[in-house]
């Protein structure tokens, strides 16, 4: 397949870029100037241009706390941007995915959020990704699968990930918050899940594939047990480390409030798509191992 991916340097869009010809798929990347989320022309013009066979809209407005004051540009471009892209898959009758996110819910929940949980989300970030699924559904319905996904790390772009190895090269410890729960996942077996299931589309027309399905690695961490796994990986593979002090989220205040729960269930993907992400310890060392080998 030919699929266009939005976006030029997010962590999703350069493993895309890197997965996708693993298994025969030629990925282009579409960003800025061309394709820009904030106009929606741009969006229209660039995607028929490309002549894409499937869609991935990974793009977004991802600055957490600065959306607290610039809500309209996030809304303009994770609301409107999403679905100006949904109108451009449904105009090429090609099959869309679409990147969505945890901060979706209120994060007050004991279990790992399920697809039918009430969304509830705390700041601008959350509303304007949950405006872009809605907008996603509401323009292509019968041609798009909406995929949330969480505490995103890879070999590219700035995360959580290199963070602790910078901070571990540079101090003894570091302060990480113990009190916010999660699953940890490698960018590139995001892209692979992607992948999986824009086949799925591609291949079969039955509806119980386009809807929204959760997509994180399997296991759970805290923030802390996070980075202690990064500084164990890099002890494993010679690089920095740091001893670890776990504070509260009320320690560490931020703009926008951070959900305590991110934990999702994933079972429903893995039974409609047959996609269930790697371990996150596992898919972390083999990051880890690429950003301190000779060639990152």
């Amino acid at each position: 397949m030919r699929i266009a991916v939005t976006g030029n340097t997010g962590q999703v869009v350069t493993s895309l870029l890197e997965r996708g010809p693993v298994v025969g798929h030629d990925v282009i990347a579409l960003g800025r100037p061309a394709l820009d989320l904030a106009d929606p022309a741009s969006v229209m013009r660039t995607l028929k241009a490309a002549k894409p066979d499937a869609i991935v809209s990974a793009a977004a407005y991802t600055a957490v706390d600065k959306a607290e004051t610039e809500a309209d540009i996030a809304q303009a471009v994770n609301g409107e941007g999403a679905g100006a892209v949904a109108q451009a898959a449904k105009a090429l009758g090609v099959p869309l995915v679409h990147i969505s996110t945890d901060y979706v819910f209120d994060g007050n929940a004991n279990h790992p959020y399920r697809e039918t949980d009430p969304t509830g989300p705390t700041g601008v970030y959350g509303a304007s990704k949950l405006a872009g699924e809605q907008a996603v559904l509401a323009a292509y319905p019968e041609g798009s699968a909406v995929l949330r996904v969480a505490w995103v790390y890879s070999p590219f772009g700035g995360n959580f990930v290199k963070t602790m190895l910078r901070i571990g090269g540079e101090r003894d410890e570091v302060s990480v918050v113990a009190d916010q729960v999660g699953n940890p996942t490698s960018a590139l077996d995001i892209a692979d899940g992607i992948l999986a299931v824009l086949s799925n589309l591609a291949a079969n027309p039955d509806p119980a594939l386009r809807s929204v399905f959760h997509m994180t690695a399997a296991g759970e961490a805290s923030w802390a047990d996070f980075a202690e796994g990064i500084f164990a990986a890099s002890q494993r593979h010679g690089g920095p480390a740091a001893a670890v002090k776990r504070i509260t989220t009320a320690e560490y205040p931020t703009p926008a409030a951070r959900p305590a729960n991110s934990r999702l269930d994933c079972s429903l993907i893995a039974k409609t798509h047959g996609v269930a992400l790697p371990a996150w310890q596992g898919a972390l060392d083999t990051v880890v191992a690429r950003l301190l080998g000779p060639a990152t």
